[in-house]
């Protein structure tokens, strides 16, 4: 089993006062993650299923002495794909602002459902976490360095899912995942009415990976406006699809500033929404692929550290490029990818004249693994 970070920190916010929130992709292992804490735990508790109906009608809008009569037996209480469950902010309120020394625990695998149903009523009154898909160093704590460097490419090509990495059928597998599963959320509550616009829109972002992305192209490229490609990404990234990585610019007379950049969060579902499961030595897009393997590394890295840093691209109107820029309170470190451990590169001048960084790192598949 591969244990995740945050297990001790979610065991350690529990307190019988605040709620816990957990957010993430579906099939991350957010459900097998609560369950094994409140198993360890050994106090009864009562899981909630947002994706059964029956529980979706007991659950939407209960009165408080409901609440009470059904929650009694139970130390815990689980609100599991919250995000389906109809005001469960306001039902979660009820719970914690009555101190009935009960630990409400909450899943969510977007923000679609959740967003403002939970931010406002538990203002205060609750401890956020995201789980992802399998981190770096969760696989290099439990299988050594050593036993998980070998596992890099097939890493870049399949992804980093729990499942993908212990079972042996993974293309199935991912073309199961990345199918309407994955959409389930966007569809139903992003009232998406047309899944097949979806799927282009996702395709047209699977082949940009890494090159900056126009959503006027993409309008075009996939036949709907403008406004419409804006509402999608939103989705996607509230549904932990895509996430967006913007440009450094604090000298526009010399800089991009209106641009992005698109990632996936998972480099399994970006290849297999393309479906080319095709080996490292056999692609011509390993730069696209480490590039949204290593940046997604790195925000799982910063996120599960608490890390106050923001994350930028950078490139000058002179197409100058950096590929990826972390802010700190200390200033700024800047990190070129290169999947050939035998390239060099040189950070452009223009950058670090003006911007002073502090560290500056050519990152390949030979020392990665010293920033996650």
């Amino acid at each position: 089993m591969i244990k995740r970070i945050l297990y001790d920190a979610i065991k350690s916010k529990i307190d019988f006062k605040k709620a816990i929130i957990l957010l993430g992709p579906r099939q991350v292992g957010k459900t097998f993650l609560i369950k094994k804490i409140t198993e360890d735990i050994k106090l009864p508790f009562l899981m909630v299923n947002g994706d059964n109906p029956a529980d979706r009608l007991l659950w939407t809008n209960p009165d408080f002495q409901l609440i009470q009569s059904l929650i009694a037996p139970f130390a815990l209480i689980v609100f599991d794909e919250a995000q389906r469950i109809e005001n469960i902010g306001l039902t979660v309120k009820m719970i914690v602002d009555a101190k009935l020394d009960k630990q409400v625990i909450i899943t969510g695998s977007s923000a679609l459902g959740l967003g403002d149903t939970i931010q406002e009523p538990l203002t205060g009154r609750k401890w956020e976490f995201t789980l992802f898909p399998i981190a770096w160093s969760e696989l290099k704590d439990t299988y050594t360095l050593a036993k998980t460097l070998p596992m890099l490419e097939q890493l870049l090509v399949y992804g980093s899912y729990p499942e993908i990495i212990l079972e042996n059928e993974k293309e199935a597998l991912l073309s199961s995942l990345s199918g309407s599963y994955l959409y389930k959320d966007i569809l139903e509550l992003g009232g998406i009415r047309k899944p097949e616009v979806l799927v282009r829109l996702l395709q047209a972002l699977a082949w940009q990976v890494g090159s900056e992305v126009s959503y006027n192209e993409l309008a075009k490229t996939v036949g709907i406006d403008k406004e419409t490609v804006t509402s999608y990404i939103d989705l996607l990234e509230k549904s932990f699809v895509v996430y967006r990585l913007n440009p450094l610019s604090r000298n526009d007379r010399k800089e991009i500033s209106t641009s992005r950049k698109i990632y996936f969060y998972d480099n399994g579902i970006r290849n297999a929404i393309i479906n080319n499961f095709n080996p490292i030595a056999q692609r011509n897009d390993v730069g696209a692929l480490w590039e949204n393997y290593f940046i997604t590394e790195k925000l799982k890295f910063n996120t599960y550290q608490k890390l106050p840093v923001k994350s930028w691209f950078w490139r000058s109107k002179m197409h100058a490029e950096i590929d990826y820029i972390e802010e700190g309170r200390d200033g700024f470190t800047a990190f070129e990818l290169k999947w050939n451990d035998k390239k060099s590169t040189k950070f452009s001048t223009t950058f670090t004249d003006f911007y002073q960084p502090k560290d500056t790192f050519l990152i390949n598949r030979s020392n990665f693994w010293n920033q996650l």
